[in-house]
């Protein structure tokens, strides 16, 4: 049996590791046996090195194997869960989980917190007074069966080589490596216990993956490794050079998820929401194809069944269920500011990581781990890539709690939005569906 230093210096040297000795690294680190230092040098040959799908699988199922897994089968039926890659003004949980609930299929979700630029489905959630993102595994699980949804935070006992391993990969340049994506995504899906996964890559300014070669290779991997393990799995790629919202901001952002379920959402977060939320029914219905689920989420859409799920769903969970009726009682940050253009032309750009730096420096996000959020602070985009814009036309609306950070949110946002003489070539939303 190779020692630890063996397996680093095999890893280094480029050589392949077995299943047990796989689950061995990752057992040894979780308890404690194995130095933070020796898991950083073994991060560092595997990032250079690679890992073989072989490897990854293994890796993945120690990682899902490290703490408690959730058994679902109590919900009685097949449960569907969903994940993005991450992304800006990305609301489609708040909306896609309600609507698949509504079509008769329980959606169970781990969700985490805003990552840099991106936002958290877990602070977006909490924006709304009384929402309780922490719930116990039994809490989970009832309320699945009995909602039809529920989203809860990673608990310190599920899939804890995960929370461990990243912690490492963030101050040790190891975080860009598909294998370690693949297993952090995977490991936590199969430990949450649900039948199936939908995995939407994001692509561009505003996503990790920035080429169309790595978003695919990414969701080619993600896919493979999730079925291997037995979780059956399907993914699309879609667009994320420009926000997919036009709200960017917890609470902000809560308030165009309302407003798309009672049917005057932003058309082109509408319409990826549908894909996701048809492509989530048929993988696990058992008596639709796609363009069924297609007709069934419009349905459930449409005829306000969808918004009713999302009441149950805040109301489950400690929330305040009148803001399905009124979501303008959420409170926004106190300070505003319209952002109007200063020349005419076409918007030929909405660069969407500048965006969502630009809603971080108004007070939406985390600068360090353990900052506060506002969650009333934000942005909502009065225009889109290819619309033509006169001079003095609303560009966006900022929210802050002071005049400073108004400033400094301006200014980031000029810088993300580009005009020209010229009208851009369209980009299509979904490259793979």
């Amino acid at each position: 049996m190779r020692t630890t230093q063996e397996l680093i210096e095999l890893k280094r040297d480029g050589g392949e590791h077995s299943a047990e000795e796989m689950s061995r690294l990752v057992q040894s680190f979780v308890a404690g046996e194995m130095p933070d230092y020796q898991m950083s040098a073994w991060l560092m040959a595997a990032f250079i090195r690679g890992l073989s799908l072989e490897e990854t699988v293994w890796l993945t199922d120690a990682m899902s194997r490290s703490g408690e897994r959730i058994d679902l089968s109590g919900v009685g039926r097949p449960c569907v869960d969903k994940h993005s890659t991450g992304g800006v003004a990305d609301t489609t949980t708040l909306i896609v989980a309600p609507l698949v609930a509504a079509c008769g299929v329980p959606v169970a979700k781990m969700s985490g917190r805003g990552l840099g630029h991106t936002g958290g489905t877990l602070d977006k959630l909490e924006s709304i007074p009384g929402f309780r993102t922490r719930l116990s595994i039994d809490e989970f699980v009832s309320q699945v069966r009995d909602t039809g949804v529920a989203l809860m935070a990673q608990s310190a006992t599920i899939d804890p080589a995960d929370k461990l391993i990243y912690a490492l990969r963030d101050v040790t340049g190891t975080v860009p490596s598909i294998p370690f994506i693949v297993s952090s995504i995977i490991s936590k899906k199969v430990a949450g216990g649900a039948s199936a996964v939908l995995l939407d890559v994001k692509i561009g300014s505003g996503a990790f993956m920035k080429t169309e070669a790595e978003a695919r290779t990414l969701a080619r991997e993600l896919v493979r490794v999730a079925e291997v393990l037995g979780l059956r799995a399907s993914c699309v790629i879609s667009d994320m050079d420009q926000p997919l919202g036009t709200a960017v901001g917890n609470a902000l952002e809560v308030r165009e998820a309302i407003a798309l379920l009672r049917g005057q959402g932003d058309r082109r977060l509408t319409s990826l929401c549908r894909v996701l939320a048809a492509k989530m029914v048929a993988m696990v219905h058992g008596s639709c194809d796609e363009s069924e689920a297609h007709a069934m989420v419009g349905e459930a859409l449409e005829e306000g069944a969808a918004l009713e799920v999302f009441r149950r769903w805040i109301a489950a969970q400690g929330g305040d269920a009148s803001i399905a009726d009124e979501p303008s009682t959420i409170v926004l940050s106190p300070r505003r500011r319209t952002v109007e253009a200063r020349a005419e032309g076409f918007v030929t750009a909405l660069d969407a990581e500048r965006i969502g730096r630009a809603a971080l420096a108004l007070g939406a996000g985390r600068q360090t781990k353990d900052a506060p959020i506002d969650y009333g602070a934000g942005l909502v985009l009065a225009v889109r890539v290819g619309d033509r814009v006169a001079k003095g036309q609303p560009l966006a609306e900022l929210f802050a709690a002071d005049d400073a950070l108004l400033e400094e949110g301006e200014r980031r946002l000029r810088s993300a939005l580009l005009l020209g003489e010229v009208a851009p070539e369209s980009r299509p939303l979904l490259l793979e569906a």
